[in-house]
């Protein structure tokens, strides 16, 4: 795997949550955590929010706002991650894991924290 994988997404702008196909085997609670975390966020500060994946099975947030969208929060964007990283860490740590067993075949006895 040589590029991101989006896990999830909300966009301000089309008012839409989007969670990846790949993923609704997850239980059904992380799901709707997923889903009232990133809706949350673009209603607070705007713009778009994915959580997605690295090459190394690692989670990240990422945020995008269009260019001309004056009413982006760009602070508050950067305090609302620094929030979710520090909240949702165990959320967060769960869903590496599934990802780096499940999708990238790592050992779980192996998986260094």
């Amino acid at each position: 795997m040589e590029e991101e994988v989006v896990l999830c997404a909300a966009s301000s702008y089309e008012r839409k949550f989007y969670l990846n196909p790949e993923f609704e085997s997850l239980p059904e609670g992380i799901k709707q955590e997923l889903q009232i975390m990133c809706v949350l966020y673009t209603e607070d500060v705007g713009g778009v929010l994915m959580v997605v994946y690295d090459e190394d099975g690692n989670l990240e947030l990422k945020v995008d706002h269009q260019e001309d969208d004056f009413t982006f929060d760009e602070i508050g964007s950067a305090l609302k991650i620094k929030e979710l990283q520090r909240t949702k860490e165990e959320l967060f740590e769960s869903l590496e894991l599934f990802f780096k067993v499940f999708y990238l075949g790592e050992d779980i006895n192996v998986i260094d924290d």
